[in-house]
């Protein structure tokens, strides 16, 4: 599998990467067998790029995670996690998590101070039983009620960097605002911009890509939340985790009309797309299990001729490049 490097780092990413919400049982259960199954498959097609958070099944998916990769020599894969929610004891415990379904004996607290992120990351070193992180991310810190939560963060992480504890930092989010005022205000390495540059959304990303310079993206939730992971949309597809508006359906039935016309599918062109762009180091899918992390490889590695881009613009679908 092809890889790119961190611009200004000496990290190396897999195109394809994967993500780690559904090692937390993000909706619905992952067994643990499906869990090591669906990173086994990663590994033996690849895949050297593991992401995670704290936040994904209140510190499971990074204790799945750990485990899993313990079997391969630590030099060769590249993990990221993230800071800003602290997990810690429920006062009042309940019986599952909201959207992770994980018991709800821990709850997620709002932290962006240094000493929050350094708890934090001494959190995720024990769950995912290495010694050192990759890559550290602020994690959607626009939601978080404190207006400098975002600035506070990256001024701890980039002493953290300097102090050689983690590799390179940035920031996770969905907000375009968000991660291109962090890339103007803060030396960051890289940005995970989900759901906001993909196939059927380029809007505003442009702001992104031009407060980056040339520093990296690396492009999450490219499926928009299950809208472009079938050839054809389904009436019950979700878009940003919520039901999908009516333009918009419409909008992914005519790029599938297109794909077809050119013999690929609406997933196939979704995983390609963000990788048109120089800047987008590795693509994070989402992934529950062997099968879907196979397809998505074969997917990936079909590729996706230019006359398929050309069509998409000459239709209006995609901006120029």
């Amino acid at each position: 599998m092809r890889s790119r490097l961190v611009h200004g780092t000496s990290i190396s990413l897999t195109e394809l990467s994967f993500g780690g919400a559904s090692l937390g049982n993000l909706y619905s259960v992952t067994s643990e067998d499906d869990s090591r199954a669906s990173i086994g498959a990663a590994w033996e097609c690849g895949i050297r790029y593991f992401d995670t958070a704290p936040h994904y099944g209140l510190g499971l998916s990074e204790r799945r995670l750990g485990a899993a990769l313990a079997e391969y020599p630590r030099s060769e894969w590249v993990v990221s996690t993230k800071v800003g929610r602290l997990i810690v004891a429920n006062e009042n415990p309940t019986r599952f998590d909201s959207d992770f379904v994980v018991p709800g004996d821990l709850r997620r607290e709002w932290d962006f101070s240094r000493d929050g992120i350094l708890r934090s990351i001494d959190d995720s070193l024990a769950r995912l039983g290495t010694d050192y992180l990759d890559i550290v991310y602020l994690h959607d810190p626009d939601q978080c009620e404190d207006p400098r939560a975002a600035m506070t963060g990256a001024e701890a992480l980039v002493e953290l960097r300097e102090q050689g504890m983690v590799r390179a930092i940035g920031i996770g989010s969905n907000s375009v605002p968000a991660v291109a005022a962090l890339f103007l205000q803060a030396d960051i390495d890289l940005a995970m911009l989900a759901g906001r540059y993909t196939l059927l959304e380029q809007d505003g990303a442009a702001a992104v890509f031009e407060a980056a310079g040339d520093r990296s993206i690396v492009a999450v939730g490219v499926f928009n939340s299950g809208l472009l992971s079938t050839p054809r949309p389904l009436p019950d597809s979700m878009y940003d985790y919520q039901p999908v508006p009516g333009d918009l359906y419409q909008r992914a039935h005519g790029l599938a009309d297109i794909a077809e016309a050119h013999a690929v599918t609406l997933p196939q062109a979704a995983i390609a797309f963000p990788l048109r762009n120089p800047q987008v180091v590795s693509a994070a899918i989402g992934m529950r299990n062997a099968a879907q992390v196979r397809a998505n490889v074969a997917l990936y590695e079909a590729g996706v001729a230019s006359s398929v881009w050309d069509a998409m613009q000459r239709e209006g679908f995609l901006d120029p490049v």
